[in-house]
């Protein structure tokens, strides 16, 4: 065959497979099986490889492959900001009132969409070849995932011709795991000794910001394009014509939008889809409401982080009812005795829910939970699941009062009971369960980082004895790993190579996954900010160690109370003699010669923050010269409030403090 005529075999077979990988991914309408598909796909690899310098970027074939460009920051050709949320009919009338105060006179045409809760992403297509892919990020810069996104084959590799097809343009949408694909994940996840996605949105969003795009292109994940960022020399009229003209671009657009002329017509939409939101194949959270013209959203504007002519219309909370078959006590790395709710599994929020936390025995009488009881359950945020309220008129008299044991459960050690605080705690040091939970904290990512070492094994090496002492971790061997349950060669030097690179962690996340009452990541590295290493913390007493702006006297008694004990600093001897980082880290201090937003100024972090870890922002605010504290208190200049925020959110109301949502927090960082 001639050159000529194998490129053009080449095009026919790309051609084909194109339209097919349309109809199957974004169309839902196959024509072929996925055996047919396979062999033509294995046909045109087949011919790439007899001829190499004809395979092209937007092939079929060259969907996997390609570095990940995995913390590289890339800057989005328009701003992906942030909507104000509405939660009631009431705030989207108000919202329609601002809307047509700033257009008198005229009418106003309103575009309602799903709101898919995975992970917003940017695609820029240049020449109709996909070029780039990046996260949201903070809204003006993502984390290039080109090569990941590449693999979800509802993305095209390069767009259906049109007329005036853009140069250059960037489309949003937003990537998702359908909610009946988690169970297989989840499975697999367990299999390998890792922790299962707690719901769809962070099993997309984990799996889009993995290094290896081979591990990506196994996951299930979709995309739904919501809107055309960005395009040079093409003239739109409305939101509604931007979306036809991306289907017949050949991107998948959720089937689900509508147009409406009046925001009553919204709001019944809105109740219509909350009816329907447990049928919905994927998770969504509320609903997007839009104004149509593109010349009224000019005329609109923004505000300092979102569009005026937008907003979101949250769900109400996923509830639903279940029966508590029983009630058993979990004991944590302290010690603590914590009432957990056995239930009648229960689909709720894409999840099966069999257990969930009664929290304290003061929570679990306020809200007299019984044995028996048919309770209603909640999940905050789509991810905890708590128990709300008890259904009393469903009582029968069957059902028993539970109380929490006089001694502990694990080790069958008295429990303490203490007027000053809510806890009650097993006391015993070497109670196995706060042994494993001991562990479980001090091989976490944010402590040691010690991969592999999930519940699963840690269970084995202490039911086994091989484990009496976190410390004894360091003593492990290849030998002892592969005695455990489906540990083979490589599982068991992966571990001991993880163990091994713990030993470079820094002093802080040491002092943080020792596991002392109280001390959090931020507290860790507070401590060390003022010592210089674990054994200077060790011999300061409660007074210096309270006088630490953000160290209050009961945290510094328990600091104190830790370092004292015999059996602690035996335990940390053996810590330090295996090696682990013990010198508070001795890098120059930051450059705030430049003074910043955050210079001189105090921060509390709460609540979970979807763009870094808690750690990483505390480190980002001490690199711009400012410091995290524990608690909110009138020295507090600002609180960073991710979702959930709690009490600390509460307090800050209450003592004026400023809170910055997380959006606001990472727009005011310094870009890298």
């Amino acid at each position: 065959m001639t050159t000529q005529s194998i490129e053009n075999q080449l095009n026919r077979l790309r051609d084909k497979l194109r339209y097919h990988e349309h109809k199957y991914y974004v169309e839902n309408q196959p024509e072929i099986s996925d055996a047919d598909f396979d062999l033509m796909l294995k046909e045109l690899e087949t011919l790439e490889a007899e001829a190499p310098e004809l395979i092209t970027p937007d092939s079929p074939t060259q969907r996997v492959g390609g570095a990940v460009g995995f913390g590289e920051r890339v800057r989005h050709y328009s701003s992906m900001l942030s909507l104000d949320n509405t939660f009631s009919p009431e705030e989207l009338t108000d919202f329609d009132r601002r809307v047509r105060q700033m257009l008198p006179e005229e009418a106003v045409e309103y575009v309602a969409e799903l709101k898919i809760d995975g992970l917003g992403v940017s695609l820029v297509y240049e020449d109709g070849m996909l070029t780039r892919g990046a996260t949201r990020g903070d809204g003006e810069y993502g984390e290039n995932v080109t090569a990941n996104l590449r693999t979800i084959r509802s993305i095209p590799l390069r767009v259906a011709s049109i007329d005036s097809s853009p140069t250059l343009m960037e489309v949003r949408g937003e990537v998702f795991i359908p909610r009946d694909c988690m169970d297989g994940i989840n499975r697999e996840r367990v299999e390998n000794d890792e922790a299962p996605f707690v719901n769809p949105r962070n099993a997309a969003a984990g799996s889009v910001r993995l290094l290896d795009a081979s591990i990506t292109a196994s996951r299930p994940l979709d995309i739904f394009i919501y809107t055309l960022g960005y395009a040079e020399g093409i003239e739109i009229g409305t939101h509604s014509e931007s979306l036809a003209l991306l289907v017949e671009m050949g991107f998948k657009v959720n089937p689900s939008t509508e147009c409406f002329p009046s925001i009553e017509e919204v709001i019944d939409y809105c109740h219509r889809q909350t009816a329907e939101r447990e049928n919905i194949a994927y998770d969504v959270d509320g609903i997007v409401v839009k104004v149509n013209s593109i010349a009224q959203q000019t005329e609109l504007g923004y505000t300092a982080k979102s569009p005026r002519w937008a907003v979101s219309c949250k769900f109400p909370a996923r509830q639903t009812t279940t029966q508590v078959l029983d009630i058993d006590v979990q004991v944590g790395r302290t010690g603590v005795l914590t009432p957990r709710a056995i239930l009648d599994p229960v689909h709720l929020s894409g999840a099966t829910i069999t257990h969930a936390t009664l929290h304290n025995e003061q929570d679990l009488h306020r809200k007299d939970v019984r044995v028996g009881d048919t309770v209603v359950l909640e999940r905050s945020g789509d991810v905890i699941p708590k128990v709300i309220s008890v259904v009393k008129e469903k009582r029968d008299g069957t059902e028993k009062v539970f109380h929490l044991p006089d001694h502990c459960p694990a080790c069958d050690s008295p429990v303490q009971r203490s007027t000053e605080e809510v806890a009650v705690r097993c006391v015993n040091s070497e109670c196995p369960m706060q042994l494993k939970r001991r562990i479980e904290s001090f091989a976490w990512r944010s402590a040691l980082n010690i991969e592999g070492m999930g519940p699963a094994v840690i269970t084995q090496l202490v039911d086994t004895g091989m484990v009496t002492s976190v410390a004894d971790l360091y003593d492990l061997q290849r030998t002892d790993l592969m005695k455990i349950e489906r540990m083979g060669e490589k599982s068991a030097d992966n571990l001991i190579r993880e163990i091994e690179g713990s030993k470079s962690v820094p002093a802080a996340r040491v002092l943080f996954g020792l596991g002392i009452m109280h001390v959090g990541q931020s507290v860790a590295e507070l401590l060390l900010d003022r010592f210089s290493s674990i054994d200077a913390l060790a011999a300061a007493g409660v007074e210096e160690i309270a006088s630490i702006h953000g160290i209050g006297p009961k945290l510094a008694e328990s600091v104190c109370h830790f370092f004292q004990q015999p059996a602690n600093q035996q335990f940390l001897q053996r810590l330090k003699d295996a090696g682990l980082q013990w010198e508070a880290d001795d890098s120059p201090a930051p450059d705030i010669s430049q003074e910043s937003f955050f210079t001189g100024k105090t921060f509390v972090l709460t609540g979970t923050l979807s763009q870094m870890a808690r750690s990483e922002a505390s480190k980002k605010i001490k690199e711009c010269g400012g410091k995290t504290t524990s608690s909110v208190t009138s020295k507090t200049d600002f609180l960073v409030a991710g979702e959930s925020p709690g009490s600390k959110y509460d307090r800050a109301v209450e003592l004026g403090v400023d809170i910055l949502t997380e959006e606001e927090f990472v727009a005011k960082l310094p870009v890298d």
